[in-house]
């Protein structure tokens, strides 16, 4: 689907004229309205392309972690002649968790330790080893108990088969869960590795966790 654009433009007597005017945004576009018929010519021009190719609703939302890291927020200028556009993110936009795995050839190289000291911070509780066949992901879950732990890897079980890439999973006496993630293929990981992580931290563990003591 071709990229879908919002786009405006403001003229500059808008500034300086006091009559309210009110938009709404329908499926056909922007409408205003004004309390006085002159106010109308304060607008220039107001257009919605393709409206019914958006995703969702229009409204605020927080900013993709791609977005944070090219610092758009220092790029902006605000005139009023200023051409704004609201497009649909591409993948690179997309948080690790609405990723999807891809084909690893044999032949790809491992990511370099740069690559992934910068992806490790979009994974919460994963930890970098490494070791004598490569840097590898793993994260510990301590749990209630073995029957907890045993639902947990039910859990992670689930979302990893959806998304065909596995970790190494040990349940160890008496109730923790240990998970590792690599890909043997290329001797390293991959950003299979960190999509499937950012996953698995989606997964619900509140009910499964030890039970916190209220003391009288």
């Amino acid at each position: 689907m071709a990229a879908a654009n919002l786009v405006f433009f403001m003229n500059p007597s808008f500034l300086h004229n006091p009559s309210p005017q009110r938009f709404a945004l329908s499926r056909n576009g922007f409408s205003s309205s004004s309390s006085s018929s002159s106010s109308s010519s304060c607008l220039g021009l107001t257009r919605a392309f393709n409206t019914n190719d958006f995703l969702g609703d229009f409204g605020a939302r927080d900013p993709f972690p791609a977005e944070l890291e090219s610092n758009f927020g220092e790029k902006v200028i605000g005139n009023v002649d200023t051409e704004h556009r609201i497009l649909i993110p591409n993948i690179s936009a997309l948080s690790l968790a609405q990723q999807q795995c891809s084909p690893i050839s044999p032949l790809q190289s491992p990511m370099s330790e740069e690559d992934i000291q910068s992806l490790l911070r979009k994974v919460v509780g994963w930890r970098l080893l490494k070791e004598e066949d490569g840097f590898k992901l793993q994260c510990l879950w301590k749990l209630r108990d073995f029957k907890c732990g045993v639902e947990l890897i039910n859990r992670i079980y689930k979302v990893t088969e959806a998304a065909g890439h596995f970790p190494n999973i040990h349940l160890e006496q008496p109730n923790q869960v240990r998970a590792e993630l690599w890909t043997a293929s290329i001797g390293g990981l991959s950003m299979n590795d960190f999509i499937v992580a950012a996953k698995i931290d989606q997964i619900k563990t509140s009910d499964l966790a030890p039970k916190k003591r209220i003391w009288a």
